[in-house]
């Protein structure tokens, strides 16, 4: 019983470890020959370089977000302060609840979690402006053990599969990973 209790909770802990829930994949943006009617928006060249800065910006809090993930599950710690710097909700929650139910099962990650991500769409006249992330992520070397004999938490071996992350940019400049999605039946 016990056993499959953990499988159901520990399958989604994998999955909110290696990257939250709903989002959507898209095609890669055009920039080449960006236009705009409205003369407040940057066009041409000004475009492409906002848009540059955009993706570099949304890659740098998705590597942020990994890296403090890792890092909160290793001691299943839902207020490492490393969470609020690269994560905004709905995301943040759902991790937290996940690095929660560890802590209450005695269980913590270990391991490695390689990533391979590429921007898929920009959206800055969006309501807030927001990044897709595309992300190829192998788990297979990532683990939840316990705690206490250091054994694998049955069910919760990692794959390697699709996974996307929607950043978005807050009022304040900074771009916080928001959503995201494990797509564990989509290999990669």
């Amino acid at each position: 019983m016990r056993a499959r209790q953990l499988s159901r909770w520990t399958a989604g802990l994998v999955a909110v470890a290696t990257v939250g829930t709903t989002t959507a994949c898209g095609n890669p943006p055009t920039t080449a020959g960006t236009t705009s009617t409205d003369r407040s928006r940057p066009v041409g060249n000004e475009r492409v370089a906002e848009e540059k800065a955009a993706e570099q910006a949304a890659l740098k809090a998705y590597a942020g977000y990994l890296s403090a993930s890792r890092s909160a599950s290793r001691r299943s710690d839902p207020q490492h302060p490393e969470l609020t710097r690269f994560l905004a909700d709905p995301l943040l929650t759902r991790v937290r609840v996940g690095l929660i139910k560890a802590r209450a099962n005695g269980a913590v990650s270990t391991g490695t979690l390689r990533s391979d991500p590429t921007v898929i769409s920009v959206d800055l006249d969006g309501e807030p402006p927001t990044v897709e992330i595309q992300d190829c992520l192998d788990a297979t070397g990532y683990r939840l053990v316990y705690v206490a004999d250091k054994k694998p938490v049955p069910g919760t071996r990692g794959t390697r599969h699709l996974a996307t992350a929607v950043a978005t940019r807050y009022p304040d400049g900074r771009w916080l990973i928001s959503g995201g999605s494990a797509h564990q039946d989509q290999p990669c």
